[in-house]
């Protein structure tokens, strides 16, 4: 689980830097069909694994998978324009909560005692931190419109989640998350068409190209995988558990690459959300009604 958060924090470090020099459907397609081609060799090399036929059952659901998916991505990108990496990633950790409850729509996913309280106290140790610790701005709902943005995609992501284990039909997380990263890459690419062709591809900045490569390598091929192959044996909460470290490894980040330290007046939210991670790991599992 560390090393999951540690891959996805780095997207919201290098993101934060590129976010203003790319539009954020054009990173998006590009991060998709690098990493649908990263799987495509995976499953070339295990034929016959994750029933790879299973992508031509039922088209329609790789379609609500890579929309959930792309656009969590896109407005993920959209936020980082003006949200600072450490409190998106704060944003990030309101996923479980969401995640339940979709979980309950979806799958009738019932939350525990002990899963609730972990909710709660990841919820509130985020909103600490995403209000900077001031009771006065949050009193006063005083959230920026990058972090806004982002918790729309942040919903998505939550919706995802159940979802994969709700639209499944045999096929390894292999297999669909390939499809997820196709059709996602497909209607994005529809959608942003004119942002793809406007894109001057051989004059961006390297730090572009860096982020690209490693969202698309590690924070969507190798985390899709390991996100859907949780999502098909784990309440959806639990899925995102991994959420809870990402604000400490974004910290992290942010200090070695020049960032600085964010005030201490956070450091009581990042406790909270380290809290909630012990208490959801281990609360009972929900059961199913």
């Amino acid at each position: 689980m560390g090393l999951f958060s540690a891959l996805v924090a780095g997207s919201f470090s290098l993101g934060v830097r590129a976010a203003n020099l790319i539009d954020p459907a054009a990173i998006t397609v590009s991060r998709f069909i690098i990493a649908a081609g990263v799987l495509a060799g995976i499953a070339a090399l295990a034929p016959g694994r994750g029933r790879p036929r299973a992508l031509l059952e039922a088209p329609w659901r790789y379609l609500a998978l890579g929309g959930a998916f792309a656009g969590y991505f896109v407005l993920m990108f959209e936020g980082l324009k003006t949200a600072p990496a450490v409190a998106a990633s704060a944003v990030f950790t309101l996923t479980p909560v969401m995640a339940a409850g979709f979980g309950w729509w979806l799958l009738r996913q019932r939350v525990t005692g002990h899963l609730a309280l972990a909710l709660a106290l990841g919820g509130a140790g985020a909103l600490w931190v995403i209000f900077r610790g001031d009771p006065a701005a949050l009193m006063r709902l005083e959230i920026g419109r990058g972090e806004a943005v982002y918790f729309a995609g942040c919903a998505l992501h939550a919706l995802y989640t159940p979802l994969v284990r709700r639209l499944n039909r045999g096929e390894g997380p292999l297999i669909s998350s390939l499809g997820t990263l196709v059709a996602g890459g497909i209607l994005t690419a529809v959608w942003g068409w004119d942002a793809l062709t406007a894109t001057a591809w051989g004059q961006l900045p390297a730090i572009v190209w860096i982020t690209i490569l490693y969202v698309a390598v590690f924070a969507s091929a190798f985390t899709t995988m390991l996100v859907q192959y949780a999502a098909l044996r784990l309440p959806s909460a639990k899925v995102m558990a991994y959420t809870y470290l990402t604000p400490l490894w974004v910290i992290g980040l942010e200090a070695a690459l020049g960032g600085g330290l964010p005030g201490l007046a956070v450091l009581p939210g990042i406790l909270a959300t380290l809290g909630a991670l012990s208490l959801l790991l281990k609360s009972d599992e929900p059961a199913h009604a």
